[in-house]
């Protein structure tokens, strides 16, 4: 795979958009120092190249109402690629399901969860082992503090090292 070569002030572009997505043009010019047109294209062009997947706003459920968030891993009675395909298709279209991550290590996937509480959880997964979608273990971790939940990428820090 060939990934495309970033410049400082792509990664810039990147953190500001990432902390501020709302910011205007100009501002954006100037935190990274370039004028607003130049600024713009290299945008535009990490958008059209898929680096920048989308725009979208913080809520702070916890202002709004009390929600369970737990933490789920799930093992599937089989590992045939349909048996896999079947299972993220469902998950996919469960909105109380906000993640959901194909993992090694002994389980096969683990998901995050927002129910309304602990007994919206348990009848959502009620639900799920009653469609048989090949779920044969599954573990149930409630977080009960939420320490960090950073959305912002460290771009610059996960780049390989330059020699």
């Amino acid at each position: 795979m060939t990934f495309l070569k970033l410049d400082q002030i792509d990664l810039k572009i990147l953190d500001a958009i990432q902390r501020a997505g709302r910011i205007t043009k100009l501002a954006l010019a100037d935190k990274v120092g370039l004028s607003p047109t130049p600024c713009w294209m290299r945008l535009r062009k990490l958008e059209k190249a898929g680096i920048v997947s989308g725009y979208h706003a913080s809520v702070a459920m916890r202002l709004i109402a009390p929600v369970a968030t737990v933490l789920m891993e799930v093992t599937l009675a089989s590992h045939r690629q349909a048996d896999f395909d079947r299972f993220e298709r469902i998950i996919r279209d469960i909105p109380e399901i906000v993640a959901c991550w194909s993992v090694g290590g002994g389980v096969d996937y683990v998901l995050k969860v927002m129910a309304r509480d602990i007994d919206a959880y348990q009848r959502l997964v009620d639900a799920l082992l009653e469609r048989e979608i090949g779920i044969d273990r599954y573990f149930t971790y409630v977080v009960t503090k939420t320490v960090k939940d950073e959305s912002v990428v460290p771009v610059a820090d996960l780049l390989p090292a330059q020699s």
